[in-house]
């Protein structure tokens, strides 16, 4: 080879394994898993496999609800429409997550019931709760939820993305604009959760003459409709991009990070219409703790939060959004200070601030199954966010131990409804109902193995 022919190909190789060079360093490094991936894939399987088929419901359509400590039906067996909607998420997300049809059938199953069952073909909107009756289903609910209606729209939306299934495009699509018509606050901006029969607000009503569901809270705005109503939306514009969409989407981002997430970064659990935070901080102690449901620090909706925002925000492909990313960061940094067991692991379920100084009393030390769901997932998606402070990922792995050692059941299956450090008497307790789904653990346990594996799209984006 004549020299002035072999120096062009040595540039050229060159400069191939400089190009090669940068590009290797801007890669994310992958994230080190120490042998979690297998333990946490397989605890997945095994989650899944307790759930499905056994929750199916040949009999009355959807899936049925209550199961005791050793996964024996037992209860009432309603339909509540979280729970089914919940149910239909969960299999579609099984299905994409395996690449398996037999979720997609559990999904459809899921969404043939909702359709033919649920929707009130007189005044819109889905039903609360239906009841098993013979051979017939009994309407046992008085009022509708926002609240239950995105997790209609959040599993509708995710079973079309699976199966492409316009019909279930459309009803996801009739129940946004069923909100927007009815629950939507078009002064204040946000949306009300309890609403009558009908949809229309409860404002007026003075009397509870009618059972309608959370009356107490009928004229206020809470956290926890708008958390979901986020969650939903963000499924939903991912699906059908629509210009409305979007503008709800973008106001309740900004909305629970900016009026209903606190300066501390803990959320406010009611607000009044005008988005003024609910708080019994001056009243009597015993008032205080007899309405804790209503007013306290929520570490688990706050861990989820942070991920529902950031979620969020990726999917309206807002670039380098360190206001958000800030905001959920804050968010669980506060649930470490004031809600992290440092010993065993786990976050407790809520605290208050009595007074003006720092001090967050822990006020119910229960370990819920879903708030440690949602704190690993928000922990690993920190600590491939913010890879330069490795507390996150030390917290991670103590974390996955402390489920793996208190709050799965490696004898019957499932999780526990608490953890057995904090309520040793919850091995009894039962394995599902119509508030205990699964949808808080599966999908954690599928975002982490995806984060483990470097295939996390949101942790994959620079924000």
């Amino acid at each position: 080879m004549k020299p002035r022919s072999f120096i062009p190909a040595l540039l050229k190789c060159a400069s191939f394994i400089f190009l090669f060079l940068i590009f290797s360093c801007k890669q994310k490094e992958q994230p080190k898993n120490d042998g979690l991936l297998s333990e946490i894939e397989t605890s997945l399987d095994t989650l899944v496999n307790v759930w499905y088929p056994r929750t199916i419901d040949t009999i009355n359509g959807g899936f049925w609800a209550d199961f005791d400590s050793e996964w024996a039906k037992d209860g009432n067996q309603n339909k509540m429409l979280v729970t089914q909607a919940r149910h239909i998420w969960t299999a579609s997300a099984l299905a994409m997550h395996y690449k398996d049809d037999q979720y997609q059938d559990i999904a459809k199953h899921g969404f043939e019931f909702l359709k033919e069952n649920m929707w009130d073909d007189e005044h819109g909107g889905f039903y609360t709760l239906k009841g098993i009756e013979g051979d017939s289903l009994k309407l046992r609910s008085t009022s509708k939820s926002a609240y239950g209606n995105s997790f209609a729209i959040y599993g509708l939306a995710t079973y079309y993305k699976l199966s492409k299934d316009t019909t279930a495009l459309h009803l996801a699509k009739k129940t946004f604009q069923w909100l927007e018509a009815h629950s939507y606050d078009s002064k204040y901006k946000g949306y009300f959760d309890v609403m009558k029969q009908d949809g229309s607000w409860l404002l007026d009503v003075k009397e509870n003459d009618n059972s309608y569901d959370n009356f107490v809270r009928k004229d206020w705005k809470d956290q926890n409709s708008s958390i979901h109503l986020l969650e939903c939306y963000t499924a939903l514009y991912g699906v059908w991009p629509d210009p409305l969409v979007k503008e709800r989407l973008e106001e309740l981002l900004i909305l629970t990070r900016d009026v209903i997430t606190t300066e501390r970064g803990s959320l406010s659990l009611h607000l009044q219409r005008d988005w003024t935070p609910v708080s019994f901080k001056d009243s009597t102690e015993v008032y205080r703790k007899e309405n804790f449901w209503l007013d306290h620090i929520s570490f688990g909706h706050d861990v989820e939060t942070a991920f529902l925002m950031l979620e969020a925000s990726h999917a309206l492909g807002i670039k380098n959004d360190s206001v958000t990313l800030k905001k959920g960061k804050k968010m669980v940094d506060h649930a470490l200070a004031k809600g992290w067991d440092n010993e065993k692991g786990g976050f407790y379920d809520g605290g208050y601030y009595v007074d003006d100084s720092d001090t967050c009393t822990i006020e119910n030390p229960a370990k819920v199954w879903w708030t440690q769901a949602e704190g690993l997932n928000s922990l690993l998606m920190l600590s491939q966010l913010f890879p330069e402070e490795k507390r996150y990922a030390t917290l991670f792995k103590k974390q996955w131990r402390y489920l793996d050692t208190y709050m799965i059941d490696h004898e019957n299956g499932g999780w526990h409804s608490e953890g057995l450090d904090s309520n040793p008497h919850a091995i009894h307790n039962a394995k599902a109902g119509v508030w205990k789904v699964n949808y808080h653990t599966i999908r954690a346990l599928i975002n982490v193995t995806q984060m483990l594996k470097g295939e996390f799209a949101l942790t994959n984006t620079e924000h």
